[in-house]
């Protein structure tokens, strides 16, 4: 009798761990939520430059293509980059975001400022309204900036 009964229990159990275990794969097959793509040309919110952002092998950078605002007597080189060997490299053409992958929310990089050499953990979300929230951060301090797309 115990024998029968052992079955009985193992019979009902797979009935009840069955549908759940369904659930269980359905819920890991899910597809993860993905950030809004980033892709375009966005002027600086200084205005200063517009910078094109797109695929850069298994990442996203985004380089900037266009000067608007160039100061007088600024270097046209990457002369405050902490590698001797880039500072001689064009401020034109040269890589401000790089790294950058989907986060599911957002974008996760590195941004360079060649006006100082150095470069900072990067977050970038799309808006609604196509610009981009661009956020260059030392541990937990931000500091954030709104470009626009390029017309």
């Amino acid at each position: 009798m115990h024998a029968a009964r052992g079955h009985r229990i193992l019979a009902n159990m797979r009935h009840i761990l069955a549908p759940a275990a369904l659930l269980a794969t359905l819920v890991a097959a899910a597809p993860a939520s993905a950030a809004t793509p980033i892709a375009g040309r966005y002027v600086t919110e200084d205005g200063s430059g517009v910078i094109q952002v797109g695929p850069c092998g298994a990442t996203v950078c985004g380089r900037l293509v266009t000067i608007l605002k160039a100061t007088p007597g600024a270097p046209k080189t990457d002369v405050n980059n902490s590698d001797a060997a880039l500072r001689t490299r064009p401020i034109l053409g040269m890589p401000i975001l790089s790294g950058f992958v989907d986060k599911g929310k957002d974008w996760r990089g590195q941004i360079y400022d060649p006006r100082n050499g150095k470069t900072y953990k990067s977050i970038v979300m799309r808006d609604g309204d196509g610009s981009l929230t661009v956020k260059g951060c030392i541990a937990f301090f931000c500091q954030t900036q709104r470009w626009t797309p390029s017309r």
